[in-house]
């Protein structure tokens, strides 16, 4: 294939060489007819297929093709479990395969840093380890049928608010440990064919043209063999994003940006091989996706692969008897989400399914006697008793009550970010109301990230089941009723409030400077070091069986810096089940600012009725490293570790002690508990986060004049730019007047929209905005 590239750039034009670097369209990349080089599409997908059928719009305002609509990352991650993975993302591959689509725009791999993040429900974990294997699951799954994937969205892309122009102020040590080691992971295993570059800035200076990011790390450290690509709209300076590695331009500029390139090239200010460089690599994409065949996938398999999965993710959260349910009583099913599930996120990834299955009708088709009452108004949070009235009534008849509950599309979707973790006032007014005429209440949760539940100590069963994808209904009732024991375990924590969050004082703010204050101290791994209490821990679920563990082995040679823990699992109860092993590792004496422990390794286990297994988890040199500023680069402390074999990040059921040979540290900048948490709050100043950084502090710098990157609130708070921008900013609030879920969102977009996105909306060529700026300097 290298040949045949050489031989096709060396008959290019410098016209046709630039052309290559921006897309066709919204989902196309562009061909070369003369020289037999073919378009290829992507599309939308973390969890299915979203292929737009009419003109394309990005948003999915217009309809897509039919789908298998998969359960989201969020849970997935809540599975442990690569296999399935793997599984489906070969399944999502396949129907790529059939709609002739070459890549897939997944799998979103961004830090859950906050529960209030928009879009935390398309993104797998708080634990980098967790996400990057489950990442690299996915990947492999897809490209097992020669479609290509685009990792995404790199990097410290951690919120919705203002995500095209903020700017993410976070320490080194925080990047690599945080948030890049998941991307790290993904690349490694995986190798996707594409990385998609986030929107903000890193540090102040954006991800796309960040030759730090894209050559020095992700080609030169990590060894990425692919393409790098804008998220839609992203571009900021396109000759400086080319030459630091950033290939191709999502959708297009309009032949704006393509003209700077050609410009560059001709009067010396860039090298031709640098464009060189980028045209090799995109059209490396392209003829690979050549090489497949399109056949026809069986849309039964996947809806029923999106099942079994949706079963193995959900999460057992309380059982104190009530479940599985029993044939033999009658309950009422309570909650509009139990005829019509919440399965999927609002926003990009919006999936047209071919079916969806509701709980309710499952559950009667399973042979449970049951009444329903709807409970509340999906597309209101208003109390209506006269709803809730008829739900008590129903429930007071019945044994037994199930309720179906959570977050609707207007709690969280990509373009905004959550303003309190609270489900919607009716819902938690309904669970209450049943509660106190029927003591035997489970609730079940659909909602793509975590809730508070003042009702918690009130009911008897508690599942979340995230959001489960088209069979979310049929995959919640074979829970319910113990055909699938449940297995799903937290990939993140849910706080006792929002205030207990490490970030509280420090997300989605209107300043533009996102200060990632909490350093590495994220999820678990701050909860633990400041010793706060959770209304429920990372790594945790129950099962309907019990599972024990014995005879802890540690294995470590220092020389190769490899290793392994093994431990006896065994299933004490009565019903199959499967467990997931979890391995931590700390140090209780360091010279290191560090987590009492972290996730390093993890497994998932079938086991029948008293059977035994070996489980064996693999050790590297990374299980003990931390990033060490001074050498930048991976380190391990010299000194005894703690290895635990645990049940979830606060049930350690064995430990073992080991000394490795590592690097004496002198004592390193760090937060001491007593200073950054006050009243069981992370307080921690400006003054003492600047400790963690060599330089200057990199903030955004005051800007007087408008530019490309000024956001539409900052132009419309001059008068000038009423008079610019006024006219045009109406017109694209005017496209956007629903009351649905994407429209919503990009209302909320709007006023944090830097000008040159209006030019990717249709509203004005680059240019004429360009000039529109000009005038009012």
């Amino acid at each position: 294939m290298k040949d045949k590239i050489k031989s096709i750039i060396s008959q290019m034009t410098l016209e046709e060489k630039v052309s290559l670097c921006s897309g066709k369209d919204f989902w196309h990349l562009k061909g070369i007819e003369r020289l037999g080089i073919p378009k290829i599409m992507v599309t939308d997908g973390p969890h299915g297929l979203r292929k737009q059928s009419g003109e394309a719009d990005h948003l999915g305002l217009n309809q897509s093709v039919r789908a298998t609509c998969f359960p989201t990352a969020a849970t997935t991650a809540s599975g442990w479990d690569r296999e399935n993975l793997f599984d489906m993302g070969k399944a999502i591959g396949e129907e790529c395969v059939q709609e002739q689509v070459s890549v897939v725009l997944g799998p979103g791999t961004n830090i859950k840093r906050s529960p209030l993040c928009g879009r935390n429900f398309e993104y797998f974990s708080e634990d980098p380890f967790l996400a990057g294997e489950m990442s690299a699951a996915w990947i492999n799954g897809v490209q097992s049928q020669g479609i290509g994937t685009s990792l995404k969205h790199f990097a410290a892309n951690n919120q919705e608010k203002a995500r095209l122009v903020s700017n993410s102020v976070v320490d080194e040590r925080a990047l690599r440990e945080i948030y890049l080691t998941a991307f790290e992971i993904a690349v490694k295993q995986a190798q996707p064919w594409t990385l998609m570059c986030s929107y903000n800035r890193i540090n102040n200076v954006y991800s796309c043209e960040n030759q730090w990011l894209l050559n020095d790390v992700l080609r030169g450290e990590w060894g990425f063999q692919g393409l790098v690509m804008t998220d839609w709209g992203a571009m900021n300076e396109r000759t400086k994003a080319l030459e630091a590695g950033l290939e191709l331009e999502m959708p297009s500029s309009g032949g704006y940006n393509d003209k700077k390139i050609v410009e560059a090239v001709r009067e010396g200010k860039m090298k031709e091989a640098v464009l060189d460089r980028a045209v090799t690599r995109i059209l490396t994409v392209i003829l690979k996706a050549q090489e497949v065949k399109k056949k026809n996938y069986d849309k039964d398999q996947h809806h029923n692969l999106a099942q079994k999965i949706g079963a193995e993710s959900i999460v057992l959260l309380k059982n104190d008897g009530m479940l599985p349910l029993n044939k033999d009583v009658s309950y009422a099913v309570i909650g509009a989400f139990a005829e019509k599930p919440r399965y999927q996120g609002a926003g990009s990834s919006k999936i047209n399914p071919h079916r969806v299955e509701g709980a309710l009708e499952a559950l009667r088709n399973m042979g449970i006697k049951c009444e329903y009452a709807q409970g509340y108004e999906l597309c209101s949070d208003e109390i209506r008793q006269e709803i809730i009235d008829e739900a008590t009534e129903c429930a007071a008849k019945a044994d037994g009550a199930v309720i179906f509950a959570g977050l609707p599309d207007s709690y969280e979707s990509e373009g905004f970010d959550r303003s309190h973790l609270d489900m919607p006032k009716n819902h938690n007014a309904l669970i209450e109301a049943v509660a106190k005429v029927n003591p035997n209440v489970t609730v079940v949760l659909q909602c793509g990230s975590p809730v508070l539940m003042p009702w918690k100590d009130d009911v008897k069963g508690i599942v979340l089941s995230y959001l489960g994808g088209e069979a979310a209904g049929s995959a919640s009732a074979k829970v319910l009723t113990g055909e699938v024991n449940p297995s799903g375990r937290l990939a993140e924590t849910f706080p006792m409030s929002l205030e207990d969050t490490p970030c509280y004082n420090n997300f989605a703010k209107e300043a533009k400077d996102v200060e990632y204050r909490e350093s590495i101290l994220v999820g678990y791994r701050y909860y633990d070091w400041a010793d706060i209490p959770v209304l429920y821990p990372f790594g945790y679920g129950l099962s309907y069986t019990d599972f024990s563990y014995e005879g802890m082995q540690v294995e470590w040679d220092d020389d190769s810096g490899t290793g392994s823990v093994k431990v006896t699992v065994s299933n004490k109860g009565k019903r199959a089940g499967s467990e997931v092993v979890q391995l931590y590792i700390g140090k209780e004496c360091s010279s290191v600012m560090r987590a009492p422990k972290e996730l390093k390794g993890f497994q998932k286990v079938f086991l029948n009725p008293q059977e035994t297994k070996t489980v064996k988890l693999m050790l590297d040199k990374r299980s003990f490293s931390y990033y060490d500023i001074e050498e930048h680069g991976w380190t391990i402390e010299d000194g005894n570790y703690q290895l635990y074999v645990a049940a979830s990040s606060r049930d350690m059921r064995l430990k073992a002690d080991l000394k490795v040979k590592g690097k004496v540290i002198m004592r390193s900048p760090e937060y001491k508990v007593t200073d950054v948490v006050k009243n069981g709050r992370f307080s921690c100043s400006r003054e003492q986060f600047k400790m963690l950084f060599e330089g200057e502090f990199p903030i955004t710098p005051q800007m007087d004049k408008i530019s490309l990157n000024s956001t539409v609130q900052e132009v419309l708070e001059k008068e000038a730019g009423r008079k610019s921008f006024q006219e045009m900013v109406d017109r694209f609030n005017k496209k956007f007047d629903g009351e649905d879920d994407l429209n919503i969102m990009m209302r909320a977009m709007l006023k944090d929209m830097p000008l040159r996105g209006l030019a990717m909306f249709g509203e004005a060529a680059m240019g004429d905005i360009e000039k529109k700026i000009k005038d009012m300097n």
